[in-house]
């Protein structure tokens, strides 16, 4: 089987890292697959080439190009013919489109990894596409979404149910595993004291993640603790990174809370935390909170997407936009430890696995010539 996925970048994500994780374990399972991006230059690439999986840039020269771009897309899928043609995230589902007018023999698959968009976050552009994709669901021939409530949340915007299953993130729990030497590293490298508690939030520096309820969270609980530290890991737009800054700084964190960009060691830097945490608004599967688990770290989570699923009771589950309630689920971990690193990892393990996430789709891809998709009940 020929598969083509079609993403914008190839940066540091988690939708990206997941993609780069499921095209390597198809090319592993005999499959033939390419990876198509709009912004060529990603540092997961070379991630991609190095397991024999192609990767072709549309040189996409800005938003507004639009013409040369479709011209060169179109050029690409004439030479490639794939099998599926598999979208990524919103703007890439919508130039899955194209072989529906190319009458190429091409099944459409879309991936949708959110379980709520507050559109007033965005621009007008993100608005549009989203609203069009809503419109245009129902044409794909399968929509695989990565959460139970990210299926949900789309079925209600009028995305065809029978037509849209669950797969949930897959985890490569070799890779990130628990590792003592790797969080001694890490923690001299930033300063963090043997008898501190490190309490930190990765993730892009995006709206959706609400930065500034895990910055009051951690500001409510600096008054509580003096052995106590945090840190922001990812990557966002400077003008958004320094006005979390300031705020950090208006309640007395400016010594208490570290901003660290984009790192490649990621399994690292989750097993120097002591407990990790997803304080977003809109979620459909947090990677970081897998990969957190696989490394044996514990995490507190709000209430959104399929986090309270992925953490069961191995965590702590508070509601979105509260920090007080996330100050005190932090400190009810620090305090109890009820679960072992190892009872924490063993959940990933058994059921988050990489294998699965690339059997499960590989199963969908398969069964789209034999006839209608069934919603899925995992």
């Amino acid at each position: 089987m020929k598969i083509v996925f079609l993403v914008r970048s190839l940066n540091y994500g988690g939708a990206e890292r997941q993609l780069t994780l499921l095209s390597k374990g198809l090319r592993q399972r005999g499959h033939d697959v390419v990876v198509v991006v709009f912004y060529s230059g990603g540092p997961l690439e070379k991630e991609l080439v190095d397991a024999q999986v192609r990767v072709r840039p549309l040189n996409k020269r800005g938003r507004w190009e639009v013409f040369g771009f479709l011209i060169r897309l179109i050029q690409v899928l004439r030479e490639e013919r794939p099998d599926i043609l598999h979208g990524y995230l919103h703007d890439a589902n919508l130039m899955t489109m194209i072989p529906k007018f190319l009458t190429l023999c091409t099944k459409v698959v879309w991936g949708v990894r959110c379980s709520h968009i507050d559109l007033r976050q965005y621009d007008w552009l993100a608005w549009v596409e989203f609203k069009v994709n809503c419109w245009l669901s129902i044409l794909p021939d399968a929509i695989i979404a990565n959460s139970h409530v990210g299926r949900d949340y789309h079925l209600a915007l009028g995305y065809p149910a029978e037509k849209t299953v669950v797969i949930p993130n897959g985890i490569d729990t070799e890779r990130f595993r628990p590792n003592p030497l790797a969080r001694r590293r890490i923690r001299e490298e930033w300063g963090i004291k043997e008898q501190e508690e490190l309490i930190g939030l990765v993730g892009r520096l995006d709206p959706m993640k609400d930065h500034p309820i895990f910055i009051e969270a951690a500001a409510l609980l600096a008054k509580r603790r003096s052995e106590i530290r945090f840190v922001c890991v990812g990557g966002g737009p400077d003008e958004y990174r320094a006005e979390l800054q300031r705020h950090a700084k208006q309640l007395g964190l400016e010594d208490r809370l570290l901003w660290v960009g984009i790192r490649e060691d990621m399994p690292a830097v989750y097993t120097a935390l002591d407990i990790a945490v997803s304080s977003s608004y809109g979620e459909g599967f947090a990677n970081v909170i897998g990969e957190a688990m696989a490394c044996g770290v514990p995490c507190v989570v709000t209430n959104v997407g399929d986090s309270a699923r992925v953490v069961a009771d191995l965590g702590e589950v508070v509601p979105p936009k509260d920090p007080a309630a996330l100050r005190d689920a932090i400190e009810r971990l620090l305090d109890k430890k009820p679960h072992t690193p190892a009872q924490v990892r063993l959940r990933i393990v058994e059921g988050l696995s990489a294998e699965a996430m690339v059997v499960n789709t590989e199963r969908v891809l398969l069964t789209l010539s034999c006839g209608p998709l069934r919603p899925s009940s995992n």
